[in-house]
């Protein structure tokens, strides 16, 4: 059977404006850095705003697409997800970052899910006003962008196309569409 965190996770696009505590924002956090690394490198960092500190909020809120910008205004929190490309410990390209990076976030999901909170991840979003907007350093690239909070109560006052967007059900690919035995296909 699969768990139940696994089986009721999903990325909703109607968020309620309820604040979300600081000491739940600090669990996820602490869930992510738990995460499993190549080498231990633990190569995530993680920017966020809360939407009551407008002017940082509007930093992260700035970088996305229009499209997500429609829904994501009424998050609580924004994250962006940053990786470490070059390994700390041989000073060469970390091909494993990204996948680390997916780790920690899988982490912070599982728990937000745990939390009864709800995490959208996207990328959609523009890269490289990230990196202008929130100073990212060279020797680290964005990954994704993250909105956190808690569901909205009702649908009323959401536009119709989100509406029907979050009733829309889940659908998964069939495991015979992405598991192969011994070679590619079989």
């Amino acid at each position: 059977m699969i768990n139940k965190l696994i089986k009721n996770r999903r990325s909703p696009v109607l968020y309620s404006d309820r604040p979300l505590e600081k000491e739940k924002l600090e669990l996820l956090f602490e869930a992510a850095r738990w995460a499993p690394s190549s080498h231990n490198q633990q190569p995530w960092r993680f920017i966020y705003a809360r939407k009551e500190d407008t002017n940082d909020f509007n930093r992260l809120f700035d970088c996305l697409t229009p499209a997500n910008q429609i829904w994501a205004g009424n998050v609580p929190v924004l994250v962006l997800s940053v990786a470490e490309t070059i390994s700390s410990y041989n000073k060469k390209v970390n091909k494993y970052a990204f996948h680390d990076v997916g780790l920690a976030v899988s982490n912070l999901i599982f728990q937000a899910t745990y939390m009864g909170l709800y995490v959208h991840q996207m990328g959609g979003y523009d890269n490289d006003k990230a990196r202008i907007n929130l100073k990212i350093p060279q020797g680290f690239d964005p990954v994704a962008m993250i909105a956190i909070g808690y569901l909205a109560e009702s649908y009323k006052g959401f536009p119709k196309d989100l509406v029907k967007r979050e009733k829309t059900p889940r659908s998964r690919k069939p495991v015979s569409e992405i598991v192969y035995k011994n070679i590619w296909g079989k």
